[in-house]
């Protein structure tokens, strides 16, 4: 497999930002569909009420024709035609309309950009435009306007013949019954070319859809590089956590001086204990750590005369279940309490009593 073989899917980031665009899939022919079947179904249901104007409107000028004196108002006559128009025409109009905006929006999720309107000289490049000419996405449109024109040819062709076989019936007939039966004939085939139009408007929304993931696809390189931007390159990171840790490292050693009593575990846990009766509810953890962390705790201890105990099981709890700048949980009271003793018959702490009625009762 290639290097640079866009074998990946495209990452959320990527999608954001090609929407930014204005890329996003969209099926046209699935918007001409959509509003030619609202202009079919507006002039089936507005029709006899549109020629019935019609009518009126025919009416009204042959009866103004009539008048010699008057003749026809040039101005009363534009108004009427105006409000005809605005009548027959604004249903269709308006339903075209709206439908197209609907199926748009739909397909691209509520989307309004104008990238795509900004002037590039890549569209206007005449080598890129050669290479759309015979690009897979051209092939794909000339192959399927052809089969449109076709079917539609076919159509147009079938619905005219039958049309043709009763047309010498229409001059023994009333003219609104040929009308209807022509107009009926005349909907058919909008319908019969609605049906085929649809079908290939799933095929063109299926290949759309393909096509636009397969562009957005992406090679391994680019999702490690867009990976780097979003989340930071891993050895920076990491670089930063450890600045962070030493920094962390240091504050706790500085605390270490502060402290009563580290409790140890010879070389491996170290944990430093500060209590101060009265303002301190239970003994506060100043620095824990272990391996060389407990070893400079422990050197920094003995630096400042902090007393050091060995105590192996304490060391390992209080490192486990104690948190660092907080008091230690209640289950340690009573063993921490006989390091206080210790530190007391030390003369480092004050009474063991006041110390054990204070762990008991905890402010």
């Amino acid at each position: 497999m290639a290097e640079g073989e866009k074998t990946e899917k495209a990452t959320p980031k990527k999608r954001r930002d090609e929407r930014k665009k204005g890329h996003v899939m969209l099926s046209k022919d699935a918007v001409a569909v959509a509003s030619l079947v609202g202009s079919v179904l507006i002039l089936r249901l507005t029709f006899a009420s549109s020629a019935e104007r019609i009518e009126q409107f025919m009416a009204y000028c042959i009866a103004m024709a009539k008048e010699p004196s008057n003749g026809l108002p040039p101005m009363e006559i534009l108004m009427q035609s105006i409000l005809l128009i605005a009548r027959v025409a604004g249903p269709l109009l308006g339903v075209t309309i709206l439908l197209t905006l609907v199926a748009t929006m739909a397909q691209t999720r509520m989307l309004v950009s104008f990238e795509l309107v900004k002037p590039k000289f890549d569209k206007i490049n005449p080598i890129n435009g050669f290479k759309n000419l015979f690009s897979l996405k051209s092939l794909v449109e000339v192959l399927k306007n052809t089969i449109k024109i076709s079917i539609l040819l076919y159509i147009i062709y079938t619905s005219l013949r039958d049309i043709i076989e009763v047309a010498e019936r229409y001059l023994y007939a009333e003219i609104p019954g040929a009308c209807s039966h022509l107009f009926n004939a005349i909907f058919i085939m909008l319908m019969k070319v609605i049906l085929a139009f649809l079908v290939i408007a799933a095929a063109d929304f299926l290949y759309q859809w393909w096509d636009f993931e397969r562009q957005m696809r992406m090679t391994k390189q680019e999702v490690k590089e867009e990976y780097k931007q979003t989340e930071g390159d891993p050895q920076v990171k990491g670089r930063i956590k450890q600045l962070q840790r030493q920094m962390s490292q240091s504050r706790m050693m500085q605390q270490v001086p502060g402290a009563d009593v580290v409790v140890r575990n010879p070389t491996h846990v170290a944990v430093a204990l500060r209590y101060h009766p009265g303002e301190d509810a239970a003994p506060i953890v100043l620095a824990k750590g272990l391996d060389y962390l407990a070893l400079k705790i422990v050197e920094v201890a003995e630096q400042n005369n902090v007393v050091t105990i060995e105590n192996v099981p304490l060391a390992r709890t209080l490192y486990a279940e104690a948190e660092l700048n907080q008091a230690i949980p209640p289950d340690l009271y009573e063993a921490v309490a006989d390091v206080m003793v210790y530190l007391y018959k030390m003369d480092r702490i004050k009474a063991p009593s006041e110390v054990r009625r204070e762990l008991e009762q905890p402010e």
